[in-house]
């Protein structure tokens, strides 16, 4: 593939170019470093990339998609020049590119952060962090090899009131909580379309990248790949991901996983999309001892689609949403800690306290650890539900207990020359 433009070409246009501090994004410039900037390179501008680009684009210094018509609205945002790739390795070889935005489908998280860490750069990768859990513990060794920020998209963590609902638990105010439940609306039902050629412009082949190789068809491609096991995963991969990063943060549960997942569901009788239309997961933990399910639909609150509810000894606690947004109840907002108390790691926004991390180079508030604590417990749910079986988690070897079949599934091969 060929690059739009010349590293020559970048280098002697850049230099023309001045961006004046009062344009750059909040958490851009640092207080302590006026004149220091962040420049970054985006991948994958369709969906939630086009947001990070309309929040980067006076530091973006590069992008890259494989769908032409992504690259074309992607530049008219920035409305500056900037070289446009559809290979991301060729974007990772700008040496004037400090950290990367990566919103691809889920099947490109793992190589592309990987690739990215070794090449220098931090990374900022939408949830979830990987599809099997041998990437996303590969992306954690990758991260701590190269000495990278590793933030994952899970956002919900940066959200006032998901905040101050932690806060509220943190500090006691539920007792002992034994028990967490989660809802979220069932997944679609679909994919009905017949496989043709991709449309012009599009890269199909490097759409699909590390997965084996599988027809266009518009019902795989973009936005749809979450309603497919092998790809998105559904709900409890796509969403589920907010949720459970948030149930992790309350219960300070980053540095453990569950001792046993159990899940069902009802497998959909029509279309190619294969999630699961209802589904339920019980995970296990111990050391403390508490129980998180997952439930589609489970029992909705506060007119929200999706969230958690904490069930505690004294009270119980639901903060909503945990994405872009969250709600939480009037007692939790109103709680003032007393001296002394527990103060959860409070962000500012969750691109801000990426760059903030960028420059400090202290841990974000999510960072790749867990974020693939989080993941692993998506994907579990999924193994369960599709071997129709009660799994036993050795969370320190990340392995099956005593089920092959299973731990075969933990892994998966990529397609040359995407190997890890």
């Amino acid at each position: 593939m060929k690059r739009s433009a010349s590293r020559r070409q970048f280098l002697a246009r850049s230099l023309s170019v001045v961006l004046a501090p009062a344009l750059l994004p909040r958490g851009i410039l640092g207080a302590n470093s006026p004149n220091e900037r962040v420049v970054t390179g985006h991948i994958g501008v369709g969906g939630m990339g086009s947001g990070h680009l309309n929040n980067f684009k006076d530091a973006c210094g590069a992008i890259c998609d494989v769908d032409e018509a992504h690259l074309q609205r992607a530049a008219k945002v920035v409305a500056r020049y900037v070289p446009l790739y559809k290979d991301f390795r060729q974007l990772l070889e700008q040496r004037d590119i400090d950290a990367v935005l990566i919103a691809t489908p889920d099947h490109w998280h793992a190589v592309m952060t990987i690739h990215a860490c070794e090449a220098g750069k931090d990374v900022y990768v939408q949830k979830p962090s990987s599809v099997t859990i041998e990437e996303g513990r590969k992306m954690v060794e990758a991260a701590r090899r190269c000495g990278r920020i590793v933030q994952v998209g899970s956002q919900g963590r940066s959200h006032p009131n998901a905040y101050l609902g932690c806060r509220y638990i943190q500090n006691g105010m539920l007792g002992k909580v034994k028990e967490v439940t989660c809802w979220h609306y069932a997944n679609p039902v679909g994919g009905f379309k017949p496989d043709t050629d991709p449309p012009p412009g599009l890269d199909w082949d490097l759409w699909l990248g590390p997965l084996r190789y599988m027809p266009y068809n518009e019902d795989r491609c973009h936005v749809n790949f979450r309603w497919f096991l092998e790809m998105g995963g559904g709900q409890i991969r796509d969403r589920g991901a907010h949720v459970m990063s948030v149930v992790l943060w309350a219960m300070a549960s980053d540095d453990r996983g569950p001792v046993s997942v159990e899940a069902t569901g009802t497998a959909p009788k029509e279309g190619i999309w294969d999630c699961p239309i209802d589904m339920e997961a019980r995970y296990e933990f111990k050391d403390p001892d508490w129980v998180l399910w997952w439930r589609q639909p489970g029992d909705p609150q506060m007119g929200v689609g999706y969230g958690a509810k904490f069930w505690g000894e004294k009270d119980n606690l639901v903060i909503a949403e945990c994405a872009g947004g969250s709600v939480t109840e009037d007692r939790a907002v109103q709680y003032e800690p007393p001296a002394g108390g527990v103060l959860p790691y409070r962000s500012p926004g969750h691109e801000e306290n990426f760059i903030d991390c960028v420059k400090t180079r202290r841990p974000p508030i999510m960072p790749i650890e867990a974020g693939h604590g989080v993941a692993t417990l998506c994907i579990l749910g999924n193994i369960s539900y599709i071997l129709g079986r009660k799994l036993e988690w050795d969370a320190r070897s990340e392995r099956v207990i005593g089920d092959a079949e299973a731990n075969r599934m933990l892994s998966r091969p990529h397609r040359s020359p995407w190997v890890i």
